[in-house]
């Protein structure tokens, strides 16, 4: 399994695809909420099995951090590590571009993932999409 910083289109369609079937088909996320005006902003990941595209991920520069959003990985793939190459493949692009950290918006249900890759809880429980969330930092 390969996780890339997208570089072409087919690349992107290949990041919006796996963001579709999860967020929209999976959770229920309506289609004009996933995806956004920061699109055109944001550093694209998607990681591949072989040349199948199964998780994907992107981040914005806010204040000197990486704010990671979208972040999925296609049911089957789950429990592989693919969830975590993809977040390594983004902190280190965020190292590269020397941030000080980075922030992200979690599912409640992916709070213990995040936990293990030394991410800390700094909010109350909120809702996003119909959907409860916490934000969590990391330092790089």
């Amino acid at each position: 399994m390969e996780v890339r910083v997208v570089e072409t289109e087919k690349e992107k369609n290949d990041a919006f695809k796996v963001r579709h079937t999860v967020f929209v088909n999976e959770q229920n996320v309506p289609a004009d909420l996933e995806i956004d005006d920061h699109e055109k902003d944001a550093t694209h990941f998607v990681g591949y099995d072989k040349n199948t595209p199964v998780a994907a991920g992107r981040f914005r520069v806010i204040d000197n951090r990486a704010k990671v959003e979208r972040i999925c990985v296609l049911h089957h793939y789950r429990g592989t590590g693919l969830g975590y190459l993809l977040m390594s493949a983004i902190e280190t692009r965020a190292k590269d571009l020397s941030l000080k950290g980075t922030k992200l918006n979690a599912q409640i249900s992916a709070v213990g993932f995040y936990e293990k890759l030394g991410y800390q809880i700094i909010s109350d429980q909120f809702m996003d999409a119909g959907i409860p969330h916490v934000t969590m930092t990391k330092n790089l």
